[in-house]
């Protein structure tokens, strides 16, 4: 079935299995959905939320079981399977541990890809890429899905989430810290992101779609260069170009949705709710035309947002934006931090908010996104045992959907 523009939505939500002892990784997915449905599947439906298997297996993922029309009790929902999943934990010194990235995983020796179902594309992309490394084996994000219903919708939206692309991270940034040190990197996953598949890259390109805003020339642009550049590699043609297509935001015709990717997960359901909420707000705010019209949204070439991008994920918030024509969408003047532009937006949209999703927003707009929060609870001091402390913490306010202060 085909939805109308902002009609319904899908979000899905990535966490890491630890070991309650010492933090480190826990590869027992398996294990964990053996026990919910008391035989292994890779997927289980547990009402309104399905649970998931990922490409490793101490990744497990959590969703809306298919579209919803309601974001506003979606937190509650998602807290309660997290809860649930952490309770099934329990008897194998587990839990879930939330952000972006394990902050002390050495993907080179602890990294298993998901041996049972889907294995065998598992193993040809690891075949192809390597996938024993920080952009494949340590990546927990949100993924928002927003229909469109045909070629019009879909030129709307798709210019609209371009423009926005380049400073979500700015909002929700939660991966500083890998091999047990500051990366220089705020969103660090990103940073990964952009290169984890160098080999063909056409499937990733510049992050940033390109200008393309119906589904002919998304084909002959994206999917039909994806397709010819996998060919020597995918010998039993076995991949699809869904699939495959890696950018910052992927169209998929084949449900006419456009799902964003470039999301951290955050350290509870309440904050990714809410940032997903914001989203949608601004891009309704976008499609409107009230800010730009759309001639000029279309007008953004890939490698401008680009290099926005490039800069915000390593400053998040605190990133300088010099560039008069893009700050010019958001009625700024004069360089101003991506914190500026998100304060702007949310005194247009914030009213649209559920009272706790206004709270929520408040509070990382005060306070900082995740990973500035991370590194000032760190202080400088990348011990492990800091670390762990830390991040620990962080698995608290998961459970009990707490928003992290340093």
């Amino acid at each position: 079935m085909a939805y109308h523009l902002f009609e319904v939505y899908g979000i899905e939500l990535e966490y890491m299995l630890v070991q309650r002892s010492d933090m480190k990784i826990n590869p027992i997915v398996d294990k964990l959905l053996t026990k919910k449905n008391g035989s292994l599947t890779s997927d289980i439906e547990n009402g309104k939320i399905e649970w998931s298997n990922e490409l490793v297996s101490h990744v497990v993922e959590i969703k809306t079981n298919g579209p919803t029309k309601d974001l506003r009790s979606l937190d509650k929902l998602f807290l309660e399977n997290v809860q649930e999943i952490n309770t099934l934990l329990e008897g194998f010194d587990t839990c879930l541990l939330p952000s972006a990235a394990h902050p002390l995983m050495d993907p080179l020796t602890e990294t298993q890809l998901w041996p049972h179902n889907y294995s065998k594309i598992y193993s040809l992309y690891n075949r192809i890429f390597d996938c024993k490394g920080h952009g494949w084996s340590n990546v927990q994000s949100m993924h928002i899905n927003l229909p469109f219903f045909d070629d019009t919708e879909f030129e709307k939206l798709h210019a609209a989430v371009r423009i926005l692309l380049p400073i979500i991270p700015g909002l929700a940034a939660s991966s500083p810290v890998l091999d047990g040190s500051f990366t220089g990197f705020k969103d660090t996953r990103m940073h990964y992101y952009k290169t984890n598949q160098k080999e063909i890259p056409h499937m990733t390109g510049k992050v940033i779609p390109e200008q393309v805003f119906n589904k002919k020339d998304y084909a002959n642009l994206i999917f039909d260069p994806i397709t010819e550049a996998i060919k020597p590699f995918d010998t039993e043609k076995i991949l699809d170009h869904h699939f495959l297509n890696s950018r910052g935001a992927i169209s998929r015709f084949d449900r006419n949705a456009i799902e964003i990717r470039v999301i951290d997960t955050q350290e509870n359901p309440s904050a990714d709710i809410a940032i997903a909420a914001l989203i949608v707000e601004v891009l309704k705010l976008l499609v409107s035309e009230e800010l730009v019209s759309l001639e000029d949204q279309k007008s953004w070439h890939e490698n401008d947002l680009f290099d926005i991008f490039n800069d915000v994920i390593k400053n998040a918030e605190n990133t300088l934006i010099v560039d008069q024509k893009y700050l010019a969408i958001f009625d700024l003047h004069k360089e101003s931090d991506v914190k500026i532009i998100w304060k702007r937006l949310y005194e247009r949209v914030g009213d649209k908010l559920s009272e706790n999703q206004q709270k929520h927003i408040e509070f990382i707009l005060q306070n900082g996104s995740l990973a500035t929060r991370i590194l000032k609870a760190l202080r400088n001091d990348f011990r492990r045992e800091n670390i762990q402390r830390v991040y620990f913490r962080l698995g608290d306010c998961l459970q009990e959907n707490r928003m992290f202060r340093p």
